[in-house]
């Protein structure tokens, strides 16, 4: 990690869009993988599932798509490279972020994404289940963070 601090900060945006480049191909991976298990028959499957599981998988892949322009463009523009710096070094947004679970509670959330777009493909109990739990860890986050943001708690 102490490579990292060495880094300047456009070497830090290319190593994110080469890490979201990352999650795009292991997403297309996931995608075939699952459906060479056979996952997603239609015939177990209910509507509220197929939708949450397209909108879980095709959502990530358009996120991960936009913040890969988002950064090459960024890259392009040295005055707003310098502002989104200063804004990610701001004490306060960090503080917000750790106060509403941090990077512990951002990786909880990617495990339950994956966890509740697989288990919809596969078995709808323990996909009712997993979407329970990951929107309740959503509304917890937020709302925490909300809480904060406005000096509430």
């Amino acid at each position: 990690m102490k490579n990292c601090k060495k880094l300047s900060y456009s070497d830090k945006i290319r190593w994110r869009i080469r890490g979201w480049w990352t999650v795009i191909v292991l997403m297309i991976a996931y995608i075939v993988v699952v459906s060479v298990l056979g996952g997603g028959d239609s015939r177990m499957m209910t509507r509220m599932a197929r939708n949450v599981s397209q909108f879980i998988t095709w959502g990530g892949m358009i996120y991960a798509g936009v913040r890969i322009h988002k950064n090459k463009k960024l890259l392009l523009d040295p005055q707003r490279m310098r502002e989104l710096h200063l804004r990610e070094l701001d004490e306060r947004n960090r503080w917000l972020h750790d106060k509403s679970g941090g990077v512990v509670m951002d990786i909880m959330l990617i495990i339950l994404l994956i966890t509740t777009d697989t288990a919809a493909l596969f078995n709808m109990p323990a996909f009712y289940l997993s979407l329970s739990v990951l929107l309740t860890a959503i509304v917890l986050k937020f709302g925490t963070y909300l809480l904060y943001r406005h000096g509430i708690a």
